[in-house]
């Protein structure tokens, strides 16, 4: 520790800090915009700027290290002054339509000039460079609310490692975007939307479909269906005031019912019937590997489609390493418009179905012509955790009155399997829950079924399971030991697949979701999402998992029920025709789409 002075008190902060650190550990506000903790940290802003006793000029205190013995005043004239002119500068060059920004009321630029109390625009000027880039599915660009902090830059080269926004031009041409004002769909973004979830204004935003389901709600020869993925239920609470991590399952379905879906089903079911299908699959791989027969390992998990979207630009060659299976909102889909309008007598052409995802790359993945396996798309709309609590407050539903409701079977119940699919790790764990037990007629050997060392948020986490004393049918496999690696976030999933690349992957099985800590931490989900939020998230859903009577995919009564009436097995033709897809090479420049 070592001891400063601050604003006249002495103070201890821990060695190592900056001083906006040591002023937080203290309890001290110090306003700031650009900076974002573990992510974040450049100074372009200059808000948090402070005066240090020996400085000659202010200094940007998310950059400098407090030290022992330092003076610091936060709220000097100076400082103050500073503060302002910097704020209406860049006001001067920010659109003045906050009543219809979709950042209303949550926008830390906003909230920044009520710390700062500015009542007066003093500045007008020329205005910077304005584009509004509508051509990606999944994520809108307005360069004229942008103020230049950067953050998106640093989530998307440094975090993800994918890197198509960058500052471009310099000085007051500075616009924050891809390349020669390339259109972001024309470039290799993988629409994760992690941008979105740092930006502290309305300059990138998710492309709403709200308007679509309502009018889909409105049409009177629509059957209009609804289902949610398992991450809403522990974030969506935030946007009525909860505190992050609270389980909302309930009083969510409740609010659907009265918004005015004909049914309401849980993405959960498919991801029971996922684990099923890429099992059987990872087993027949291992099997054909270990006859010495075609089999491409390690099998790497297809449920992420901002993933699915960056190996196809990254590494086109290695997209036989992907698991087949559709991801399990787009298997719900195709199940809703095949399985149930034939168990409803309905046409499949009434029916519209709509995905609650905590994901901006789900808005993409509709649009994949593959995902008709109908002749109809299987999902018509996604709605992210945003959208949805917007819908809920404009159809006038006090959500924190409401009485928990249960989801609609038959594609409504799931296991505890399925609720951890929100995590990193969660598939995998799901996945050797039930793949151990097909093979060995026992549960997995560990205390509460967690497979402890892919838990929690490192960004490569590996594992070893050793196969003993199979079932007869698979004694080829005993004293196996199978390895896994989990990883979220691209750059992880960069460091996994270069050791593919160089033939030294020691994997047999790999979990790769795209947004850093998995689906609690998406593009779609409510902000702010940090390590606080994430850790209490994560709580939240093994919390459900952990409170469900079933909690082995293989083990959900309708998914069996679900084979004996329509599928018949695993793999089958129908499971291919349904619940199964191929993938697109596009190259790191679309070169592939282009020949």
């Amino acid at each position: 520790m070592i001891n400063l002075t601050i604003n006249n008190k002495n103070v201890k902060a821990k060695d190592g800090m900056t001083i906006l650190e040591a002023a937080k550990f203290n309890n001290i506000i110090i306003p700031q915009l650009c900076y974002l903790e573990g992510v974040h940290q450049i100074g372009s802003c200059r808000i948090c700027v402070v005066e240090v006793e020996g400085a000659k000029t202010l200094q940007s205190s998310c950059m400098v290290k407090a030290k022992e013995g330092m003076v610091v005043r936060t709220n000097t004239k100076l400082v103050r002054q500073a503060r302002k002119v910097i704020y209406e500068l860049m006001l001067s060059d920010h659109p003045k339509n906050c009543l219809s920004c979709s950042r209303n009321q949550s926008c830390e630029f906003q909230k920044l000039g009520e710390l700062l109390q500015i009542d007066d625009i003093r500045f007008e000027g020329e205005k910077s460079k304005s584009i509004v880039d509508y051509s990606s599915p999944s994520i809108v660009r307005d360069t004229s609310k942008c103020i230049l902090c950067r953050r998106c830059v640093t989530v998307c080269n440094e975090i993800q490692g994918v890197g198509v926004i960058n500052a471009q031009n310099r000085g007051f041409k500075t616009i924050i975007g891809p390349p020669d004002d390339l259109p972001i769909n024309s470039v290799n973004c993988s629409n994760c939307g992690q941008c979105i979830t740092v930006c502290p204004v309305g300059a990138l935003y998710e492309k709403e479909s709200v308007d679509d389901v309502w009018q889909a709600l409105y049409d009177e020869n629509k059957r209009v269906v609804i289902q949610t993925a398992p991450a809403i239920r522990a974030a969506l609470g935030e946007e009525f005031g909860y505190e992050p991590g609270t389980l909302v399952t309930g009083k969510m379905v409740s609010a659907l019912r009265d918004i005015g879906f004909d049914d309401v089903f849980d993405t959960n079911f498919a991801a029971d019937l996922t684990i099923v299908e890429e099992g059987t699959e990872f087993l027949k791989r291992i099997t054909n590997s270990l006859h010495e027969k075609e089999a491409t390992l390690p099998m790497i998990t297809s449920c992420s489609p901002g993933w699915i979207k960056y190996i196809e630009h990254a590494y086109p060659e290695k997209l036989t390493h992907l698991s087949t299976c559709k991801s399990p909102h787009m298997m719900l889909g195709a199940l809703i418009k095949s399985y149930y309008t034939k168990k409803i007598d309905i046409n499949p052409k009434d029916v519209y179905v709509v995905s609650v995802m905590p994901c901006t790359a789900k808005k993409f993945e509709i649009t994949r012509p593959e995902m008709n396996s109908t002749g109809y798309p299987d999902v018509d709309a996604v709605l992210t955790t945003r959208e949805l609590a917007r819908m809920i407050k404009d159809a006038g539903i006090d959500f924190k009155t409401l009485g928990d409701s249960e989801f609609d079977n038959p594609l409504g119940l799931s296991t505890g399997a399925a609720d951890i699919f929100a995590t990193t790790g969660g598939v995998m764990e799901a996945a050797l829950r039930t793949v151990y037990e097909i093979v060995t007629g026992r549960e997995l050997p560990f205390k509460n079924l967690h497979v402890i060392p892919v838990v929690g948020f490192e960004q490569v986490k590996v594992a070893e399971i050793l196969i003993e004393n199979p079932l007869p049918e698979y004694d080829f496999l005993n004293n196996i030991t199978v390895k896994v690696a989990v990883t979220s976030g691209l750059d992880g999933a960069k460091k996994l697949m270069e050791e593919i690349n160089n033939g030294t992957s020691p994997y047999h099985f790999i979990e790769v979701m795209g947004c850093p800590g998995g689906c609690i931490s998406g593009g779609g989900q409510p902000r702010p999402t940090n390590d606080y939020v994430r850790e209490k998230r994560l709580e939240a859903i093994y919390k459900e998992d952990e409170g469900k009577e079933l909690r082995k995919s293989h083990d959900n009564p309708f998914v069996k029920k679900l084979y004996e009436e329509f599928l018949d097995y695993p793999l089958g033709h129908l499971s291919h025709k349904y619940l199964h897809t191929d993938y697109t090479k596009r190259g790191l420049f679309n070169e592939y789409l282009k020949k």
